[in-house]
This record gives C-alpha cells, structure tokens and sequence, in this order.
C-alpha cells in the first residue's frame, strides 16, 4: 500500500495542533517512521519543509488566494460575495473556511469521494498545475483533485500550495524529528539539511544511516550567519575579534560555478536580474568555484552611496535595468566571507583560515573585499565605529578571529553587531496580528502609524508606517500591553485586531525605505519597540512630513571618502593567475 496524502494531512493538523514544540516533534517523527517506502518519506518529508518541489527546479504553483476561494464557491455551489467571504472574515483564513464549508455543504459532500491518493499522486498534481496559466484551466484542475480528496486533505492541499502549513516546526526542528525518527545525532541531521537545502534527500540519508554523503553543491543558498546584539559585547575580550564596517547594503551570497552565476538576498530570494553589472565582474574573470557572502552596495565616485538607491534596482526583479539606471545607481559586491572554494565547503574552518582564502581570490582576481581591523581597546573600537558612520555605513560587526561560519539561522555569540539606530519616532498602535499558539491566539506582530491628521493629501488621522514586534517587553508590561489591546479592540479582520489609536510606542529603526506599494510611501526597516509612553497623547505621534524630512537627511548626509583607512579593499593589479 502506498503512502497516502490523506495520512500526511492528518499527521500535519496533530503536529500543528501539539501543545508544545517537544511534543510536535515527538508527533512528526512518529509519522516519519510509519512511512513505507523511501518514495513515501521523500516527499512527506519535503512537504513538511513546506515544498513542493525540488529547490533548484525552479517551479512553482501560480494559484493565487482568489482563484483556489472562488473555486471552492463554486465547488460548494454558494455564493463568493455573500456567503464565503462572511466565512472567512469569521474562520480567519481560506483553507480552514474550505475544510468547513467541504464537510457541511451537502452539495460539496455528494461531489467528493476519497480515493486515497498518494503522496506521488498530489506531486503529479502540482506539476501539472504549475504548467497551467489561465483561471480557469487551473480551477478545473483544481476541482478535479478534490473531487478525490477529504476536507482536512483539501486544507493542506492548499496550504502546502500556499507554503504555510503553520506546524510551528522550523526546518531544524523538522531535522530534529528526523533523528528522533531513526535515531541519529540531531547535529548530523541538522548539518545535511542545512548543506543540501534538500529536506527530502536528508530523510532518505537519515533512513539508510548515510548522513556523510551529503554533500552541498553551489546554487543552494545557505542561511547567512547573523550576529549578536552590541550587549553582548560588554564582555569579550576585543583583542580575539576583529572588526568590519557593517555596510549599508544588501547582503548578498554570490554563487559562482563554472560559466553560471547567480546572486541570492538573505531570505534566499533569487535577485541576480536586477544587477547585470555585478554577475558580468565575476563571469569576466577566470574566478574557481566560489560561494561568497558579502553586501551589494550602491557606490559611485570612492562613495558609499545609501543603501535606499538600491531598491530603484530591487524594483526590476528579473527585469535587466537599462543603461540609464546603471549608471544612475552603480552596484558594487564587497565580499566579508567565502564558504565554498574549489569544491569544498569551508565554512567550518576558521574565520582566519578563510579570511586568507578570502584574500588571495582578491589578490587574483581584484574581488573587492571587506577591510578587517584589529580592536586594541575600546577607545579603539569607539573610533571605528564613528568612521563608519563617516563612510555612510550602520556600525560595527566584531568577528571571533577562530570562529567557524554557522548556518542554523540564530544569532552567534560568535559576530557582534554594534549598530547606531537611525533613528526613533513616537508613533500610535494600529493593528494587531495574531495566530493560533499552543495556548490560544497569541500576539505575532503590531502595526504602528504616523500623524496625518493635518496632512491636506490624506483624509484619515493615522496611517501605517512599519510593523514591529515586541519580544523586549518584559512580562508586566506586555502583560499590561495585552490588555489595554483588549479593552481598545473595535474591529477583527480575520487574524487581524483593528485598535481604538491610544497606545503611543516610541519605535526605534535602522533605516527609512522608500515603498510606493504603502500609503505612506514609506516603511521603516526593522523598526523594534523601544518603550511603550503610555501617558503620551496621540496628538504627540510623528508625522509623516517628519518621516519624510529624516529620509531626506539621510540621502543628502555627506559620507567619508574611501581613501584613507577605506571601509572595503580592491586589489587594482588584476593578473589571471589561477589560485
């Protein structure tokens, strides 16, 4: 008998519906287990990753939330406007308001018979939709398959469409059921599926007790290291780190392998196409198979220019910009680390062993890299960090001279941000965005907003300028916080609590964006909460002019020369000696 997609739909709803995270794992790897052939574990295993298909096909399913929720109207013989809808407000999202509406509408019942399609049969599925391009071809096959398929299987038939299965298992989590599964070291199991970027291939190694044949091959993005915040500075020994600028940028992995290059954001989105410029420097060279990860900068005439120039060419996705643009808005890659070299990986070695890596491939190759500084003392480090904000950059990362380069997607003791916020605004609370935890709705996000109120090109008091978080809050005051949202909630939109604007949070944030697809045009990037002013009046929140008038300073800030003591090196004297 065949691995079953309804038993890998069932298997997810008890994972999601665990009430703790130990228990989801315990849950996942018990299903992981049960699974009958290595086909069966594969894809389960891939689907759990919440993909479809293989990271380097390519492919995708282009089905978007109107089309599968008109769909399933149809399906149900109900109407979108008048009955759908209402449901969805009150269920919060579309694949639950689906499930319901399968199970209770006898016209939807009488139409479906389960017919225990495997897991081959649901990715047979996909790719035949994924080559589909009208409507209405797509709602046809769409309602062919659940035609065949249970209300909890169409649920996570579309949301494993969507990818968002909402388990509450991150990927490392999803390894670590794996060893649970088959009993292996949860560290192994972890390292394969952060190489590979494959979740499918990892089960099967894991299975067949073979975790040392994976093997990480260039075009796979890997999670970036991050660092640490300033705090955890006050206690290192400065002399075992060695300090970069942190550039004002977008950090990029390049992935070079014989005559394709590509380039890769750090939430591993594909954004070679909007700089040509920056993959013609490295197919113009003679350069090894490298993996590189540095920061796309926009720099012009020994000036790092703001990063915010960068987003004009983030606008044209897989578009090639025009001359004029390339010129308007010169790109520049500074690599600070190289994680594969020549066919091996390297992350694991040492910071300096990889730095001389680093700087030979320079040396040959006129790579432009990242300077590093020794840190003498903390006057010392006090003076780099004002020179970098002189070079237009945001800070300070310190390194660990010995450390290796650690891809689990956490923050490492091992880097140490110091960063100068760009700022903080008093601004109100407008939204509030919540899912269902293990103990109920918890508070997942906050939508915060600008004074407009006096503002002759808008009619509203308030509008959004950035999302937040608010993890810093100690316990009474988040506490405090959850209940004046209670008390000032007057609308619910699904997940989403519209809010009576009283709670003033003074936001502190690294950077002002320029987004035309917001009311503002603008958005604040990574703002965070800095202190809730609770006896703060509405009236005292920015305005947008202010929001405005600090993304104008910023662009027009005179920045230092990169001539003495430069932020990045360029080894002018290019040879095509090989390394």
């Amino acid at each position: 008998m065949s691995d079953t997609f309804r038993q890998w739909a069932e298997a997810v709803q008890q994972i999601a519906e665990a009430p703790d995270t130990p228990v989801g794992i315990t849950r996942c790897a018990t299903y992981l287990r049960s699974l009958r052939t290595d086909k069966g574990l594969q894809l389960a295993a891939r689907f759990l990753d919440e993909r479809i298909f293989p990271f380097r096909s390519g492919k995708r399913v282009a089905v978007g939330s109107r089309t599968y929720s008109t769909c399933a109207a149809e399906f149900c013989e109900i109407d979108y406007e008048q009955v759908f809808k209402p449901c969805k407000k009150a269920l919060g999202n579309a694949p639950d308001t689906i499930e319901k509406l399968m199970q209770n509408i006898e016209a939807a019942r009488d139409r479906r018979s389960s017919a225990g399609l495997s897991l081959s049969d649901i990715r047979q599925n996909y790719e035949r939709l994924s080559g589909l391009s009208t409507r209405t071809v797509k709602k046809t096959l769409l309602k062919s398959a659940w035609r065949k398929m249970t209300p909890v299987e169409i649920n996570y038939y579309i949301r494993l469409m969507r990818g968002a299965l909402e388990t509450g298992l991150s990927s490392q989590q999803l390894a670590s059921a794996l060893a649970e599964a088959f009993e292996r070291d949860p560290s192994r199991v972890r390292h394969a599926v952060t190489i590979t970027g494959r979740m499918g291939r990892t089960a099967l190694l894991c299975k067949h007790d073979k975790l040392e044949e994976a093997r990480f091959f260039p075009f796979h993005p890997l999670p970036p290291m991050s660092a640490s915040p300033a705090k955890e500075a006050e206690a290192v020994d400065l002399t075992r780190y060695v300090a970069e600028e942190e550039f004002a940028g977008l950090r990029t992995q390049v992935h070079l392998s014989g005559n394709r290059v590509k380039l890769y954001a750090s939430d591993g989105t594909e954004v070679t196409g909007p700089f040509p410029d920056v993959t013609h420097f490295f197919l113009s060279r003679p350069i090894p198979d490298v993996v590189l990860d540095g920061v796309i900068c926009a720099y012009r005439d020994r000036e790092i220019l703001p990063g915010q120039l960068l987003r004009k060419r983030m606008k044209m996705k897989k578009k090639r910009p025009g001359a004029d643009m390339l010129e308007q808005y010169p790109a520049l890659f500074i690599a600070f680390d190289i994680l594969y070299h020549k066919g091996e990986l390297i992350s694991g070695k040492s910071l300096s062993r990889r730095r001389q890596i680093l700087e030979k491939l320079s040396e040959n190759h006129s790579v432009p890299i990242a300077s590093q500084f020794d840190v003498r003392d903390r006057d010392h480090l006090k003076k780099l960090f004002i020179r970098s904000l002189s070079h237009g950059n945001e800070g300070l990362v310190l390194k660990l001279r010995e450390s290796a380069y650690e891809t689990y997607g956490q923050p490492s003791d091992s880097w140490i941000n110091i960063i100068k916020p760009a700022g903080s605004l008093k601004t109100v609370l407008m939204y509030v965005h919540t899912e269902n935890g293990k103990h109920g709705r918890r508070h997942t996000g906050y939508t915060l907003g600008v004074r407009v109120r006096e503002d002759p090109r808008y009619e509203e008091e308030f509008i959004p300028i950035g999302k937040s978080g608010a993890d810093d809050l100690g316990d009474e005051e988040t506490k405090r916080l959850k209940k004046r949202i209670r008390d000032l909630t007057v609308e619910k939109y699904g997940p989403t609590l519209g809010l009576i604007p009283e709670i003033v949070v003074e936001l502190e944030f690294d950077d002002i964006r320029l987004n035309k697809r917001t009311k503002a045009n603008y958005v604040l990037h990574r703002p965070r909460f800095s202190i809730i002013r609770w006896n703060s009046d509405p009236v005292e929140t920015a305005t947008l002019k202010k929001v405005e008038n600090l993304y104008q300073k910023k662009i027009n800030q005179n920045r230092l020369k990169q001539d003495e003591n430069p932020s990045f090196l360029i080894h002018e004297n290019y040879t095509s000696t090989k390394d």
